[in-house]
């Protein structure tokens, strides 16, 4: 599969991608734990169908340390038992805020208090904020076709 532009050949969607990136940081800084970060940037872009965050966030997670068996149960997280009632949640809250069009209400009240239940106000703030940055970019990697399969650990400062 050849992609349709390349985001770091284009200047304009190239600043837009390093914007996209560094806006990561405050996230990656917060106490929202990493393994929870990865989890939801997965299970975004499997609903979002992005193979190349897929691989990019697969890679960085095992390389970190996490579980590749919990990495392969991500999508059907609500059929195991590997995974915290916390992290069950956030995957939840980031199923429904990805899924935002198959919802008329957007994201219910029950599933934001149950995610509210196990993360203070500022992971909150840090998992909407995940959650919208991962699904720009998947977007953008699904409209450009890029490729999943050729993402090295650290390729893009993550």
């Amino acid at each position: 599969m050849e992609p349709r532009l390349d985001p770091f050949a284009s200047p304009l969607i190239g600043k837009v991608f390093k914007h996209l990136i560094a806006a990561n940081k405050p996230i990656a800084d917060s106490t929202l734990p990493y393994a929870v970060q990865e989890l939801v940037r997965m299970r975004a872009s499997q609903i979002n169908g992005c193979g190349a965050c897929l691989d990019m966030h697969y890679k960085e997670a095992v390389h970190a340390g996490e579980d590749p068996v919990r990495l392969a149960l991500v999508a059907a997280w609500r059929e195991t038992d590997v995974f915290t009632d916390a992290e069950r949640a956030a995957l939840e809250l980031a199923e429904e805020g990805t899924r935002l069009a198959d919802a008329a209400g957007g994201v219910s009240d029950e599933v934001w208090e149950n995610a509210a239940k196990h993360y203070d106000e500022e992971q909150m703030a840090a998992l909407v904020s995940l959650i919208s940055l991962i699904n720009a970019f998947n977007r953008a990697n699904v409209m450009i076709r890029q490729p999943g399969g050729g993402y090295q650990v650290g390729m893009y400062g993550h």
